[in-house]
């Protein structure tokens, strides 16, 4: 079975490289949300998740191909697990959350998104036998506190108006489908070095998407317009949440683990806090601050209560 070249494995990397990773990649999905949602009108949701994966391995192909060639045994040997992982990140997790915001609200969603550390760590418990500890659960729960605090900017009747709809559901399965992708990832570890594994998962994963980007297209929505308003947010979605996103959060499950890095994902509302500011105009209020301190508290409390085990 060929073996990974192990300058190129998670364990040959520095700590610190895996932690500014897992730093960027919600702030990269932060965008991936703000451009979908400017452009939900011109880009239908299966449209925008199968072409961003096709872009997104058109460019990794020059870099990433030769691993392939070189890896195809250990490909074959291991296509089940492969196909598993990319069904679960790159073939639904996106798709899942594009049909969302068709249904239901942005703060559903960032709410329902919220609890993606919560089910990884819930699923890590029953698959892998995790534990969680006192400091790292209270750490949590701050984190949440200040999650609950920026998307309902402050306001109780924000969180008490919300109503049941059925992208809310469609977000569960996403979150669900994320906490599987991140468990999995650590449990069925596939040795390939890192690029030659994203090229493969995308891959994959790009194959999962097709009969359900071509009935949307035949049946549904028709697909869209290639112009120059369409062109840039489907570059931008393809690179940096796609293939910079993914090669940071592979490489952190695999350095600390899916629980420890799963706590990362609560940056992500406050990302998308400002780059709201920045491109749509909204203004940061208080509740930001607040709700940004919380967590940030919460990460330093949980991932400390990760090292010291």
């Amino acid at each position: 079975m060929a073996q990974p070249d192990r300058s190129s494995t998670p364990s040959a990397s520095p700590l610190w490289l895996a932690y500014l990773g897992l730093i960027l990649t919600p702030l990269f999905w932060a965008g991936n949300a703000v451009v979908a949602k400017g452009t939900v009108g011109e880009i239908p949701p299966m449209s925008m998740s199968f072409w961003r994966w096709i872009i997104a391995l058109c460019i990794l192909l020059p870099f990433g191909l030769p691993g392939v060639i070189r890896h195809r045994d250990t490909i074959r040997q291991h296509w089940r697990s492969i196909l598993a992982l990319a069904t679960f990140s790159v073939g639904a997790f996106n798709s899942l959350l594009y049909l969302a915001a068709l249904t239901t609200s942005a703060t559903n969603i960032a709410l329902i998104n919220a609890t993606i550390p919560i089910m990884v760590a819930l699923l890590a418990w029953l698959i892998l036998g995790d534990r969680t500890r006192p400091i790292q659960a209270l750490g949590i729960a701050l984190a949440i506190a200040g999650i609950v605090t920026v998307v309902a900017k402050g306001k109780l009747s924000t969180l008490t108006g919300l109503q049941a709809h059925p992208g809310d559901l469609i977000m569960v399965l996403a979150v669900s489908s994320w906490g599987l992708f991140s468990v999995l990832l650590r449990r069925q570890s596939v040795p390939l070095p890192a690029l030659t594994f994203l090229t493969a998962q995308i891959a994959f994963g790009a194959v999962v998407i097709l009969p359900f980007y071509l009935v949307d297209l035949m049946f549904i929505s028709g697909g869209f317009e290639v112009s120059k308003s369409t062109v840039p947010p489907m570059l931008y979605v393809a690179i940096f949440p796609g293939i910079m996103a993914y090669a940071c959060w592979n490489h952190g499950v695999h350095r600390i683990g899916p629980s420890k890095a799963a706590i990362f994902m609560y940056l992500t509302p406050m990302y998308a806090a400002v780059l709201a500011g920045l491109f749509l105009g909204e203004r940061l209020s208080g509740f930001h601050l607040v709700g940004g301190t919380l967590i940030l508290v919460g990460l330093l409390l949980a991932t400390q209560a990760r090292q010291k085990r």
